[in-house]
Order: C-alpha cells, then sequence, then structure tokens
C-alpha cells in the first residue's frame, strides 16, 4: 500500500461499493468521492457508481466535478430523471439559472410533475 492509498480503496468492487455509500451515509463526501473514483475507472459504463460520485462532489461543492460527472451519466443514461434534477440543481448553485432550465423540466416531465413550480419540486 503506498502512502497515498488508504485501506478502504481495496478489497472487492461490492466492498468499497458499500464502503462508498457507508461514508456518504456519514456525509464524508471527499472519502466517498475517492473510493467512487476508483469504481468508476473500472466499470465506467455503470451509473449508480457515477451517480454517488456526482452527489458526493455536489455536497462537498466541488461543483464542476459535479456537473462533469452528471454529463457523463446523462450521455450513458439519457432518460435518467435524477441526473438531470441534480444536474439542473448544480448549474443553479453555479448561478446558471438558463443552464439549469432545460434539464429541470426534462426531470419534471419524466416525473409527470408538470404542476406550478415543477422546476422548484
Amino acid at each position: 500500500m503506498s502512502e497515498t492509498e488508504t485501506y478502504y480503496e481495496f478489497g472487492t468492487a461490492a466492498d468499497r461499493w458499500d464502503r462508498a455509500q457507508m461514508f456518504f451515509e456519514a456525509k464524508e463526501y471527499l472519502t466517498a468521492a475517492r473510493i467512487l473514483g476508483g469504481l468508476v475507472e473500472e466499470v465506467p459504463e455503470h451509473v449508480a457508481p457515477r451517480l454517488l460520485l456526482a452527489r458526493s462532489y455536489y455536497h462537498s461543492a466541488r461543483l464542476g466535478k459535479a456537473e462533469e460527472e452528471l454529463r457523463r451519466i446523462l450521455e450513458l443514461d439519457p432518460v435518467e430523471t435524477y441526473a438531470h434534477l441534480m444536474l439542473g440543481r448544480t448549474l443553479e448553485r453555479q448561478g446558471r439559472s438558463a443552464d439549469a432550465a432545460p434539464h429541470l423540466r426534462t426531470a419534471a416531465a419524466l416525473t409527470g410533475d408538470f404542476g406550478p413550480g415543477a422546476e422548484r419540486s
């Protein structure tokens, strides 16, 4: 184990996935992101680790990285509702409301939420 590697980055993919979820739930977003980064490299086509990675970035205020990850998710799965919602929220948090609006509308359309203030729900 090198000085930059830690115990939680080792084990099977399932072990690391469980560990990443545990760290995320404990609000240790940077640690969760570190574990998830390795998983995403191993299985880049899987949406779930990417989505949790994006959420970890979002909650640790690494909004540029969250945006990048969410855009990759939408390339893999253009109808991933939560990715559209998160991307919209990430863009809003960066002060980019005009860029956020289409993603928030798409998320609302995919969930059938067309009521007043649908973009804000």
